[in-house]
């Protein structure tokens, strides 16, 4: 009998709602993951139209197993994670799908400490919403829901009590991909003092991530003109900047120039950084110029938070823009990745375009490939010479990386090199010999 899909994915349970993520299925999942609580549960979630639908049916869930919810509505997930640790409650759930497109809704929760749970965590959830009913009895009657007002106010008061630094004079342009801080970021950097426009803050339930957001940082540096641009995801956990010029810089070349003032300022802890397997062969050799040493952890800000704490190290993040501060939160916050970025510009008097030069993007080329069996990867000897032979001839000047996806019949080829043709070339070349090897799928 085959084995069935893990349920959790690398962030969360996600899938087409009403069609893959029901009601039924919230309500279960709910019901296993609130079985053994004692306290309440936070909830929040994104603008999708899907979104009061699932949030009311986790509730349910939580209900039917008395345990009590806290409804705060539409909230940055960063707010629900701080929210769980400040009103100390068991746990936090968040009911977004982040970048995803608008039919697409996800569900994922947060420990009493404010971090995303544990594979190992997940997989108790898993086996207990697998085994199924019947449901351990309420202690004492049912749940019940509060609904909580002012939870954004105090999230943002916690950011703004945060800033080191006025931002009045700096010219800001937000696009919260009319999702989740289409209120919060607005408010925060106009609340700090910056001159704010805003982009794609207008949702309908149904243009969340359409067309902008981080996954389209092309949107708003088409129509900025000397602002700094502030490009968030539909849950705000991933931030992208814009600089002056109208250039993206992805979250490697944030967590640079927050490393490097970090560092100079004396302030980042055991001069480390943590990072994927993905970050850019550029940034890491900015940091080895700079002194600071880098831990490698794989994709996910999961691990990267777990190398963090076992580590004791301050900053870390993801190419994509989830980035940890660890001194002050346990999960990725784009608002707050923004604002110590703009506290950069404030304490330096350096534009964007200045402070980006701290490191050289190195090309890089990711090619999917389609396979009939991906678990065959790392005997596949004939992908692994091709590789050793590749990173020879790249020498110094590229990098190759070859990893499955955790979500898909799917081998990704990374390759970075001197030129993007060459990266290209390469990522293509690569692509063919992993198709023959563990067979093409259509």
């Amino acid at each position: 009998m085959p084995t069935a899909k893990r349920l959790f994915g690398t962030d969360g349970v996600r899938g087409k709602a009403n069609v893959e993520l029901t009601v039924e299925l919230a309500i279960d999942l709910a019901r296993a993951a609130g079985e053994g609580l004692a306290g309440p549960v936070i909830v929040g979630r994104d603008t999708r139209r899907s979104g009061d639908m699932l949030s009311l049916a986790l509730q349910a869930g939580f209900h039917s197993v008395g345990v009590d919810t806290e409804d705060v509505g539409i909230i940055p997930t960063a707010a629900i994670a701080h929210l769980t640790v400040q009103s100390g409650a068991s746990m936090g759930a968040v009911v977004s799908a982040s970048h995803n497109p608008a039919e697409d809704n996800g569900i994922k929760f947060f420990g009493g400490d404010g971090a995303k749970l544990s594979d190992q965590l997940e997989d108790a959830i898993e086996a207990r919403y697998r085994a199924g009913p019947p449901w351990k009895a309420p202690r004492s009657g049912t749940g019940m829901q509060i609904v909580r007002t002012g939870a954004l106010e105090l999230y943002l008061e916690w950011l703004k009590a945060d800033a080191s630094y006025s931002l009045r004079g700096l010219e800001v342009a937000v696009d919260a991909a009319n999702g989740s801080a289409f209120m919060a970021a607005p408010r925060l950097f106009k609340e700090l003092g910056a001159n704010v426009t805003a982009v794609a803050c207008e949702p309908d339930g149904l243009n969340i991530n359409d067309g902008c957001g981080a996954n389209h940082p092309e949107f708003l540096a088409g129509q900025i003109d000397g602002q700094i641009g502030v490009v968030l995801d539909g849950d705000a956990d991933r931030f992208i900047a814009i600089d002056e010029g109208s250039v993206p810089l992805n979250g490697d070349v944030v967590m640079a120039i927050i490393a490097r003032y970090l560092h100079e300022q004396g302030r980042l802890k055991n001069n480390t950084v943590v990072v994927t397997v993905m970050s850019n062969l550029g940034f890491r050799r900015a940091m080895g110029d700079l002194g600071i040493k880098l831990i490698e952890t794989a994709v996910g800000d999961r691990y990267v938070l777990e190398a963090m704490r076992e580590h004791k190290v301050n900053l870390g993040g993801e190419q994509s823009g989830h980035v940890i501060f660890l001194d002050h939160s346990f999960t990725g916050d784009g608002l707050l990745t923004a604002l110590r970025l703009l506290e950069v510009v404030a304490a330096t008097g350096k534009p964007l375009t200045e402070l980006r030069q701290v490191m050289t993007e190195y090309p890089q080329v990711l090619r999917n490939v389609r396979v009939a069996d991906k678990e065959s990867l790392a005997g596949a000897e004939a992908i692994w010479e091709a590789v050793r032979e590749t990173e020879q001839r790249l020498g110094d000047s590229g990098r190759v990386l070859i990893r499955p996806s955790g979500t898909e019949p799917v081998i990704r080829v990374m390759v970075e090199a001197g030129a993007k043709t060459e990266a290209a070339q390469t990522a293509d070349d690569l692509a063919v010999v992993v198709r023959h090897a563990l067979g093409e799928v259509p």
